[in-house]
């Protein structure tokens, strides 16, 4: 794979989009192709994952992982955008809310549900996103999504707010989760705050402030290679005849023992990543190749 290639794991800031964070690496590094893997809207920190040069390739892979989060629940306040930013469409006491009534109301939001998103969300209806209708004062029926959630465990609790961790499949809208949480319990809520504390192998624990990538001239030292971003994906070790099969575009012909269609990394006879292969009936193909520079 290209030599200069790989993640940055770096902890957003507060009050700037993931696209400025792209922005500011691009400038940073002087570097053309820099992307991210999964968006944190403004007002939330925590991990976001930037991909450098051929790593761009493998920003989808990345992103559908699995998400940590701690968010800040807000009882007795709902609002448009379900979350602190929009204006209040319901105000009421919660004080009487205890965290047992919450625990209790928990474990239905836990496991393969559905969820409507939030109608300012990018998602595209039409041709623009959400919450450019909704702005221009549109009002749609939006679509329920099918997500999973996998724990819900509450870290912290002062009188009518609660911190919650989260551990969810990517997909997962976290304002939709306090919106209907707050619905479910008669008082409203929204998000009040929303830190990413894991997303696939990247961890906030490990993760650079974003100053301290591009400040100093040595950010390649900061790069994690492609292949520590795709530990989810299970591993296909290749003689080299198959790898040389796998580079000109050709099958390798080794039986799959993974369901049709299983996206896989593969290795090369020293151990090196350089392709994806997509699991057939018989055989596993190329599906994205990586040529080093």
């Amino acid at each position: 794979m290209a030599n200069l290639a790989g993640f940055f794991n770096i902890d957003k800031p507060y009050g700037i989009t993931s696209h400025d964070v792209v922005s500011k690496v691009r400038r940073g590094i002087s570097m053309k192709k820099v992307g991210h893997a999964g968006t944190l809207d403004p007002l939330a920190t925590g991990v976001l994952v930037i991909c450098v040069g051929g790593a761009t390739r493998l920003s989808d892979y990345v992103m559908h992982t699995h998400k940590r989060y701690h968010a800040e629940i807000v009882l007795g306040v709902a609002t448009t955008t379900y979350d602190a930013e929009g204006e209040i469409t319901l105000q009421q006491p919660a004080e009487h809310i205890t965290q047992a009534d919450v625990e209790a109301h928990l474990p239905q939001f836990i496991g393969t549900i559905q969820q409507l998103p939030p109608m300012y969300s990018a998602i595209k209806k039409g041709g623009k996103k959400l919450y450019e209708l909704a702005r221009a004062g549109q009002t749609i029926e939006l679509e329920p999504r099918t997500i999973t959630i996998h724990e819900l465990n509450i870290l912290a609790w002062t009188n009518t707010t609660f911190t919650l961790d989260i551990v969810c499949q990517a997909g997962t809208y976290i304002r939709s989760l306090a919106h209907d949480l707050g619905q479910a319990l008669g008082v409203g809520a929204h998000l009040g705050g929303l830190r990413r504390t894991e997303s696939g192998a990247f961890r906030v624990e490990d993760a650079l402030n974003l100053e301290q990538v591009i400040a100093d001239g040595t950010w390649e030292q900061h790069l994690i290679a492609p292949v520590d971003g795709l530990k989810h994906l299970p591993p296909i070790y290749l003689d080299a005849e198959n790898s040389a099969h796998i580079r000109h575009g050709r099958r390798a012909d080794i039986q799959p023992d993974q369901p049709i269609g299983t996206i896989a990394r593969a290795h090369d006879v020293d151990g090196e990543f350089f392709a994806l292969l997509r699991a057939d009936q018989c055989a596993w193909y190329p599906h994205k190749v990586f040529h080093s520079e």
